[in-house]
Formats: structure tokens, C-alpha cells, sequence
């Protein structure tokens, strides 16, 4: 009998398999990235309809096959609907959802990440703080999580309060990130770090990146 493996995490893509089925990719707190098959996912009456969909975060239930795993329940604590509703925001989320998918793998320890994702999808969902801000926050987080974050360059070029936000950014605990806000003026330069960091450490053509540059 095949063993019932149950995750906790957080589906960042779904795409269509023939014509029911789905694929879905979540990334997990105990088992890093996971690949698996929802059958009968696409039909109306699927339970597994809602919990297939990128954005759910709950526990997922999964059998393990001989080369993939199969969904067969899964309990969903947030669905982040907020962002369904909110164009912009969704397109924010869904660019978060891709970096993840790019720089996250089966069977590594990507709870760090999972937590800034998680963070971050809540912030995004507040109107108070500026989406753009999440985004920067997300970003360079992301490269300090990767281990690649090589400083602050050319250090003395840059506001005192843009420094003090960088430094915030890159140690305070997950749950800390999205406490503060910013000037406009310290808002432009972490824009300029952030787009630094990432075209360096998670140069990829993201394609929901080409949908936010367009909003």
C-alpha cells in the first residue's frame, strides 16, 4: 500500500492535463518544491477544484507514485482572496509565486522562503502598505534567503534611510518585514537596489514581471 505523505504549503502554479486533470506545484514546509496530479480537479464538482488553484495554503495530502505524487485532499487555511479580487495585486502575487518556482527545489529546506511568500501575500493584501514596497522587500529578502546578497553597493551614494530600510530588510524576522514604510525618495532608491539585486541573482525573463512593468 502506498504511504499517505501530508505537507503543509502553498500552491504556486496549476496548468491543465488532459481533460479533468491538473498539475499543480506547491511548495511545502517538509519537502521543498512538490509536483503533483489532481485527478478530476477541473470537473465543477471536484473537491479539489478551489484547492488546486495558485495561492492556497493549507495541508495537502499526497500519495507517492513511482515517478509523481497525487493529490488526493487537501484542508485550505487561506486562499488569499483578497487578491483574486484585486488585479494588481494578483499580478504582484502571482510574479512572487514564479520567483519561487524558479528558486525553490524538491527535497531542500525552502521554509525561510515559504515563510516570506506567505508574509508577503498578506501584505499585499493591505491596503496601507505599498504593493511596490512589498515587492522590493520580496525581492531582495529572496536573495538574502538564497545566500547570495553581496551588500549594499557603493553604500555612501545612497540615503541614510534607504540604508537603515536595507538593513531592516535583509535581517529582521519574516514577520517583522512589512512593519514600516517609506519616503517616495527612499521608495525610488530601493527600487533601484532591488532591480540591482535581482537582474544579478534571479536574472530570468519572468513573464508576470513583464506583466507589471505594464501596469
Amino acid at each position: 500500500m502506498q504511504d499517505l505523505l501530508t505537507v503543509t504549503g502553498l500552491v504556486l502554479k496549476a496548468e491543465p492535463i488532459g481533460e479533468y486533470d491538473k498539475r499543480v506545484v506547491i511548495l511545502t514546509k517538509e519537502r521543498g518544491k512538490l509536483a503533483a496530479f489532481a485527478r478530476g480537479a477541473r470537473k465543477p464538482n471536484s473537491r479539489l477544484l478551489a484547492p488546486s488553484c495558485p495561492f492556497s495554503f493549507g495541508q495537502f495530502s499526497l500519495y507517492a507514485g513511482r515517478n509523481s505524487y497525487t493529490l488526493t485532499e487537501a484542508s485550505i487555511s487561506n486562499y488569499f482572496e483578497a487578491l483574486r479580487k484585486d488585479f494588481e495585486g494578483a499580478c504582484y502575487g502571482m510574479y512572487f509565486l514564479e520567483i519561487c518556482d524558479h528558486c525553490t527545489r524538491e527535497n531542500n529546506d525552502e521554509r525561510e522562503l515559504l515563510k516570506l511568500l506567505y508574509q508577503s501575500l498578506r501584505a499585499l493584501c493591505v491596503s496601507s502598505i505599498p504593493q511596490k514596497l512589498v515587492r522590493y522587500i520580496f525581492e531582495i529578502r529572496t536573495v538574502v534567503i538564497n545566500g547570495e546578497f553581496p551588500g549594499i553597493p557603493d553604500e555612501s551614494k545612497w540615503l541614510d534611510s534607504t540604508r537603515y530600510a536595507i538593513r531592516h530588510i535583509t535581517a529582521a524576522p519574516v514577520e517583522k518585514l512589512y512593519t514600516f514604510t517609506v519616503s517616495p525618495p527612499v521608495l525610488g532608491e530601493l527600487k533601484q537596489l532591488s532591480d540591482f539585486y535581482r537582474k544579478r541573482f534571479l536574472n530570468e525573463p519572468f513573464n508576470s514581471l513583464q506583466m507589471l512593468d505594464l501596469l
